[in-house]
Order: structure tokens, then C-alpha cells, then sequence
């Protein structure tokens, strides 16, 4: 058996991410091959970026997929309305702006966050973005991905003995 899937960020390429069970409950759950992810960690280019009030909104490309990543901004804008000098010391709101600032198109991101539903649509939402100034980062995720996939994540479920 495994580790949990669902206490960690799962290393994943878009085309698997974007290819999980989703069962639909009051708060829909995400299952690959039976077992419950909740987090992701992808690396891959940024291909758009939409930047509102209260979000930004981007596409990573990892050469399997396009994912949809969603960073919420609004408690920094709450938080400029109470005080500017409140804002200034607030720590995810700082952290919210830098982050948003390393979204540029055509940069090669990791990011990290919750796996989501908005509209039908799987989609992550954002707790970290790391940008990568090495470009075999990518084909390392890459590699990292396939081994965990065969070694950890797609083992059978503990509920399924003998399952191949």
C-alpha cells in the first residue's frame, strides 16, 4: 500500500490531472485509480494569463495538457481597504503579489494547490508558484511523474487486494 494521496501535493502531468475521476458530491472528490487526491504539483509553460481584481487566472502547458490554475488575490484587496498599512504587512497578501508577478507568458512554473472544480472543469487552485530557470526542470518532472505514477500512486487501492 501507498502513502495517502490525499495528504500531499501528487507530482502529475496535465493529461493525467486532467483525466481524474471526479465523484460529485456536496464537495466534489477526485480520485486516480481509486484512491483520493486532493493536491497537485505541475511544472510547464505559461500559455495565458488573465489578471483581474480578485484573481489571476493562467494556463500551464507541460507538452500533455493545458490546466487551468486559478491565484486568488481578493484578501489583498480586503485588506487594502481596511488599511493600507495593514495590507502592506499582511504576509499572503505580499505573497499573493510576488507570486502573481512570476506568471508571465512563456515562463516555465512549478506550481502547487488544491485540485478544484469551477464551471465543470477541473482546474488548480494556486497556494504556491515557483519560477524555474532551468529548462530540464521540465523533463525532469516529467521523468519524477512516470516513476511515482508505476512506484506510489497508481498502486491498487488498499480495498482492492489482488487488483493488478
Amino acid at each position: 500500500m501507498g502513502p495517502p494521496l490525499h495528504l500531499v501535493h501528487i507530482k502529475i502531468l496535465a493529461a493525467d490531472l486532467l483525466s481524474l475521476t471526479v465523484l460529485q458530491t456536496s464537495r466534489p472528490s477526485f480520485l486516480r485509480r481509486g484512491r483520493t487526491v486532493t493536491r497537485a504539483e505541475l511544472v510547464g509553460i505559461v500559455v495565458s494569463r488573465d489578471r483581474r481584481e480578485k484573481f489571476l487566472r493562467f494556463l500551464i502547458d507541460d507538452g500533455t495538457g493545458c490546466v487551468p490554475c486559478v491565484l486568488w488575490l481578493n484578501h489583498q484587496y480586503l485588506n487594502a481597504n481596511v488599511s493600507s498599512e495593514l495590507s502592506a504587512s499582511d504576509p499572503n497578501a505580499e505573497m499573493a503579489l510576488k507570486m502573481s508577478e512570476e506568471v508571465c507568458l512563456g515562463t516555465l512554473l512549478r506550481v502547487r494547490g488544491k485540485i478544484v472544480m469551477y464551471r465543470g472543469a477541473i482546474q488548480i487552485a494556486v497556494r504556491d508558484v515557483v519560477l524555474e530557470k532551468d529548462p530540464n526542470v521540465e523533463v525532469l518532472h516529467w521523468l519524477q511523474c512516470v516513476r511515482l505514477a508505476k512506484e506510489c500512486y497508481d498502486l491498487p487501492p488498499p480495498s482492492a487486494p489482488g487488483a493488478t
